[in-house]
């Protein structure tokens, strides 16, 4: 683990400076304060996209903990739902998403303040279903964490020995990641389940999910949560069928990171 963290730093150096895609996650934070503590703050840059599929508390996180790494940050409007292949949500949607970003993040490199443009790209991601690595290539980013070796285990505990605050944060993914395959992303849809989750986090819940399949709602937790959830199953099926679902269920599997890239691994469509 401290060597992979050593090669990460070898990594960084060679590239000289960087703006780093950063959303206040477990994975950018790292990212972010290695490029700073190996480069200095003077060569890294810190840029967080604000848009409907990210929640206003991820964002005020995130500017929050720029200013405790000392960096300068710039946070950039973009849209998601205005990119064309985008809300029509199939399976290459992060695609077009992380394309769009790295788009939005070029003009930062442009003017050779900055050499290079990297993301919290991590080991674990190359055995998932992850369209936007292609978008990254196409671009010229880098994922350095991805590139050493670096799994979500290891990050954490990286973190916590460098004092970030972030080491034991849920993981988090794009609101949009929370609505089925070929079901149209709307405004509407994003807002519901940002608030279904909003909700089920006040009841004392870190990690969880409410993934949207039309007028259904399956909720994921973590197992060793799931009776504490059962407890208070009356007050949520009430409060996500004011959202406007109909049904609201609990995924017996528990959580797991891109849960709905199962129709994709099983053969089934996904437009």
């Amino acid at each position: 683990m401290h060597d992979k963290y050593s090669k990460l730093q070898a990594v960084l150096i060679e590239m000289e400076s960087v703006v780093v895609a950063f959303s206040g996650g477990v994975d950018s934070t790292f990212l972010l304060d290695a490029a700073i503590k190996t480069l200095g703050p003077e060569r890294v840059l810190a840029v967080t996209a604000d848009s409907e599929t990210y929640p206003t508390e991820e964002l005020e996180e995130a500017i929050e903990l720029a200013k405790k790494l000392g960096v300068t940050h710039r946070v950039i409007e973009t849209s998601e739902l205005s990119i064309p292949g985008y809300k029509e949500n199939n399976a290459n949607r992060c695609y077009f998403c992380k394309k769009s970003l790295f788009e939005h993040l070029e003009p930062f490199i442009k003017d050779g303040a900055y050499r290079h443009i990297v993301y919290g790209l991590i080991a674990d991601d190359m055995n998932e279903h992850r369209p936007g690595v292609q978008a990254a290539k196409e671009r010229g980013v880098r994922g350095p964490l991805q590139e050493v070796g670096l799994y979500k285990e290891e990050i954490r505990d990286l973190s916590r020995e460098h004092g970030l605050p972030t080491w034991d944060k849920p993981s988090f993914a794009c609101l949009s990641s929370r609505i089925a395959y070929g079901e149209t992303i709307t405004i509407e849809k994003l807002g519901r389940v940002g608030e279904a989750e909003r909700y089920i986090r006040t009841l004392g819940f870190g990690q969880v999910r409410v993934r949207s399949h039309g007028d259904i709602a399956r909720i994921e937790v973590e197992p060793a949560v799931m009776e504490q959830l059962l407890g208070h199953a009356a007050m949520i099926s009430q409060r996500l069928k004011e959202l406007g679902y109909i049904y609201v269920s609990m995924d017996l599997t528990g959580y797991r990171s891109g849960s709905m890239n199962k129709v994709l691994e099983r053969g089934g469509s996904a437009i």
